[in-house]
């Protein structure tokens, strides 16, 4: 609360009136930035309803106005910063701004990410449940518009009411890609469109994911306390290869068997096959029935941004990747897939237990590195 909140009977000096200027200049600049971006949304979803092709450049070519009104905002609260000298409120609320903007900035790359999806869909002829996407996307839309109103007006109930329409939009994540992938088996949406529109799902779902952190904001400007993100206590790891059948699959079942309750791992791959035989019966030998495992996609993995670290387990994931991800830490342990060995069963086992040998002590020294980095960070 500034001084004018404390004595509202008194004329605001100086320091008020120019501390007020800034902070609507602020507020102005972010509703603009919410309302571009709420377009850049919608247009989405109406390019990729209608196929236009026009509509899906148009959000491309605009996010440029998002990126740029994002540097003006930081901009503007680091001069609040300095020359306001903030304290308490208002100091929160100057770093709360330049969070507010990068969760903004990340809606515009969404939805231009979108569009690249929707362009992919090209000219093909292809059914997909639409109802579920507009449902989907107008839950969404909302949550954005409520959470930088909240943000604006220091509304901390809004704020809540958009954080609880989360799971909302995950059990409509969850229903649309189980829809996509049963007209997929049923021969009904090929892998080219399958693909795309999944990914539009999961870009939609993160849109909310970024409503939800706009809102703890909010919360933490109003009560001075973060609110705790859903599943920060875990560190999630994720092992990838070409196939998801034997060495990143391989590396969960090893790390499953840690039974580590801090750590949640899961594997997936760019181009899932099924299971090899000698793969099964070997991690079996090690005590680890891994034969109701179903390979996945990258895009089938459940909260994928929420990673932390993605390990490499053979060449064609460092190419899938080719730039560091943001706030991920990515690990190279490319090794050869034991399940391609020719030869005898005593040349096969020593592949397999080659990998294993060298999955489990890079595992062992990579969770005791983690433990050892956040006991640290609580000292």
């Amino acid at each position: 609360m500034d001084e004018q909140q404390k004595n509202p009977g008194r004329a605001p000096g100086h320091y008020e009136q120019s501390v007020e200027r800034d902070l609507g200049r602020i507020r102005r600049k972010l509703a603009e930035m919410s309302a571009l971006a709420q377009r850049a949304l919608k247009d989405c979803i109406k390019a990729l309803m209608e196929n236009n092709r026009q509509l899906a450049y148009g959000v491309i070519l605009r996010d440029q106005f998002i990126d740029e009104l994002e540097k003006e905002i930081d901009r503007l609260a680091l001069e609040f910063l300095v020359r306001q000298q903030p304290v308490a409120g208002l100091l929160r609320f100057a770093y709360a701004t330049i969070k507010v903007n990068l969760e903004l900035e990340r809606v515009g790359d969404y939805a231009e990410s979108m569009a690249r999806q929707t362009l992919k869909l090209g000219s093909q002829k292809v059914t997909y449940p639409k109802e579920r996407f507009v449902e989907m996307a107008y839950t969404v839309i909302p949550m954005v518009e409520d959470a930088v109103q909240a943000f604006i007006e220091q509304n901390a109930e809004l704020a809540r009411k958009v954080i609880e329409r989360e799971d909302a939009v995950d059990l409509l994540k969850r229903q649309l890609n189980q829809e996509l992938v049963q007209q997929f088996r049923a021969g009904q949406l090929t892998f080219e469109a399958l693909n795309p529109l999944m990914m539009i799902a999961r870009r939609l779902e993160r849109v909310s994911d970024q409503a939800r952190n706009i809102s703890m904001e909010v919360l933490y400007l109003c009560t001075g306390e973060y609110a705790k993100h859903p599943g920060a206590e875990a560190i999630r790891v994720l092992f990838v290869d070409e196939h998801n059948a034997c060495r990143s699959l391989m590396a969960e079942a090893i790390a499953s068997r840690m039974n580590l309750p801090r750590f949640i791992f899961a594997s997936a791959g760019l181009d899932p096959l099924p299971v090899s035989q000698d793969t099964l019966n070997f991690l079996k030998e090690k005590g680890m029935d891994v034969s109701g495992h179903s390979p996945k996609a990258l895009n089938q993995v459940p909260n994928l941004d929420h990673y932390h670290v993605i390990v490499a387990l053979s060449p064609e994931v460092r190419r899938a990747f080719p730039q560091k991800p943001r706030k991920v830490v990515f690990l190279d342990w490319t090794v050869p897939d034991p399940s391609v060995v020719e030869g005898g069963e005593a040349e096969k086992r020593a592949a397999y237990e080659q990998v294993y040998n060298y999955i489990s002590e890079h595992l062992k020294d990579l969770v005791a590195a983690i433990i050892g980095q956040e006991d640290q960070n609580k000292q």
